[in-house]
């Protein structure tokens, strides 16, 4: 019995090693997958596709993709349905490609307002443009700012404490005696009186320097404003969005915009002086918002990283538009930022078939299509500031496309460039390794233009990018820069120049693929001081 048992245990071992032996065979017999370079997967991203998918997205059929309007819940539907087709993942565990944007629909707010005791009238004398904003202020003294300006070559803000009171500013910037302008040093105006941004910006230092409410006298910007904001009141027409935090914030600074008028009813002699100075008037100030909530939708699919499936790449553009006018054109902003979607699309299909080839990216890739950017980056500012669908702190970088399509008319001739800004904001390891891609790949033109601080267009502020760039996330905007058609009924599919848009789509993805399978992680050499208030 026992030898039976002996002689068969024997028998065992030899089967157990001969399948072992086997085995090894098999597996050495299919090795793992050859290497590809990313050259292989870039050249699934063509202008023909590009083409295909454009001209569906930014037709007529989508309504110009006005946020929360029937046109976007089609964009988004579209983007997501790319997706699914794809079998590229939902970033969400529960499979959701979509994360819902809580936002309120801002409508002409309820206004009082008087001066020593003289009532002004909504429209005529003022408007807010800070329709979100709730206050009830009743003060005995007011801070004269001059014209409002904080800068290091000039600043209003330096002598005076502003905190905690009502800011009246002028409009315009200071001269020298030779008639040049005192920041830009010459002829040309800097971002303090340069149209839409001069009250923008206004309204940022007075922001930044703790003041409750600002009124800016500008008689021609109020003009402008107080008609179309009247025509949209007449119609109950919506004036703008906000985010909704489930929070009630009576911190929010007002800002209105003013004729004359107020500033008389305190001293006529006022805005004939620069110097900044406390002023006694009894100005009564009363806000309440008048909104209705609404929900909007990011879309995020994503790409799992095959050694650090918990670092992120998160690749962003913005899915909405400005929708259509009052005489039923649609705005189909097809390079704004019809151009940017669809560069994300084609740039998740090469990493998808990257995956499909046994070569995941080591890092995971983020799709993400922001709501809500042309209303004041919302959607954006909703994923970092509200609901990350990631830990920020494990976002590795984030690379914006924002109008890629078009050329800008300053470069007509010399097409082979994109505009770069914020590469090297906060990080020189982020910035350099962009050049080397673009040198290893691509050799487009890299353009800094408009990454100069002093740029007084100041689009780093202005695309989905600011939002990650403001949390210490490194970031790249790509960019074409402005055009005739920019922001009307113009920008059409037909007037994209579909190489450049390869090309430059090509030029993200392999920025994208670089920093996504390095050794390691993008350094931040360059942090913001959030305690400073940056």
């Amino acid at each position: 019995m026992k030898k039976s048992i002996f002689i068969l245990g024997i028998s065992a071992l030899l089967i157990a090693c001969g399948s072992s032996k086997e085995s090894a065979q098999k597996t050495a017999s299919k090795p793992a997958p050859a290497k590809m370079d990313a050259t292989e997967f870039a050249k699934s991203i063509t202008e023909a596709e590009l083409k295909e998918m454009l001209y569906t997205y930014a037709s007529d059929e989508f309504q110009g993709r006005n946020t929360g309007e029937p046109g976007h819940e089609m964009a988004v539907n579209y983007i997501k349905n790319f997706y699914t087709q794809g079998n590229i993942s939902a970033l969400q565990s529960n499979g959701n490609y979509f994360q819902d944007v809580k936002l309120n629909q801002l409508y002409s707010p309820e206004v009082s307002f008087s001066v020593n005791g003289k009532s002004m009238t909504y429209f005529d004398d003022l408007v807010s443009l800070s329709a979100s904003a709730e206050a009830n202020i009743n003060t005995n003294e007011a801070v004269y700012v001059g014209f409002g300006i904080d800068d290091d070559k000039y600043s209003d803000f330096k002598t005076i404490d502003v905190k905690g009171k009502v800011v009246i500013a002028k409009a315009g910037e200071p001269k020298n005696e030779d008639g040049t302008y005192v920041i830009s040093g010459n002829a040309d105006k800097s971002k303090w009186s340069n149209g839409r941004q001069g009250p923008r910006a206004k309204r940022d230092a007075a922001n930044t320097n703790g003041a409750k409410a600002l009124i800016l006298i500008d008689d021609a910007t109020f003009k402008a404003y107080s008609a179309f904001y009247k025509r949209r009141a007449d119609s109950n027409s919506s004036m703008g969005l906000s985010l909704d935090d489930g929070k009630k914030d009576t911190s929010e600074m007002l800002y209105m915009l003013s004729n004359e008028a107020v500033v008389n009813s305190i001293d006529n002699d006022l805005l004939s002086s620069n110097t900044p100075k406390i002023i006694s008037a009894n100005i009564v100030l009363n806000q309440k918002n008048n909104s209705v909530p609404m929900v909007s939708k990011n879309v995020a699919g994503y790409v799992k990283g095959s050694e650090f499936p918990d670092e992120y790449i998160i690749i962003s553009a913005h899915s909405d538009h400005v929708g259509v006018n009052a005489n039923g054109e649609v705005f189909n902003g097809a390079d704004d930022d019809g151009s940017g979607s669809m560069a994300v699309l084609e740039i998740a299909e090469a990493f998808k078939m990257a995956a499909d080839k046994g070569q995941a990216p080591k890092r995971s890739i983020i799709f993400l299509h922001v709501t809500g950017e042309e209303k004041g980056l919302l959607g954006s500012r909703y994923y970092t500031d509200i609901d990350p669908l990631v830990p920020l702190e494990n976002t590795v970088a984030n690379l914006n496309i924002d109008m890629i399509g078009r050329i800008d008319p300053k470069r007509e001739g010399d097409r082979n460039y994109v505009y770069l800004i914020g590469s090297d904001k906060l990080s020189t390891d982020l910035h350099n390794l962009s050049e080397e891609v673009n040198n290893k790949y691509m050799n487009i033109e890299l353009d800094y233009t408009y990454n100069d601080e002093n740029d007084p267009n100041r689009f780093y502020y202005r695309s989905d990018h600011y939002n990650f760039a403001k949390n210490n996330i490194p970031i790249i905007f790509y960019f074409n820069g402005t055009h005739d058609d920019y922001h009307k009924i113009g920008d059409t599919p037909d007037k994209i120049n579909y190489d450049l848009l390869e090309n430059r789509t090509r030029l993200v993805f392999y920025t994208a693929w670089e920093v996504a399978n390095r050794p390691s992680r993008i350094v931040v050499d360059k942090p913001i001081d959030k305690t400073a208030g940056n």
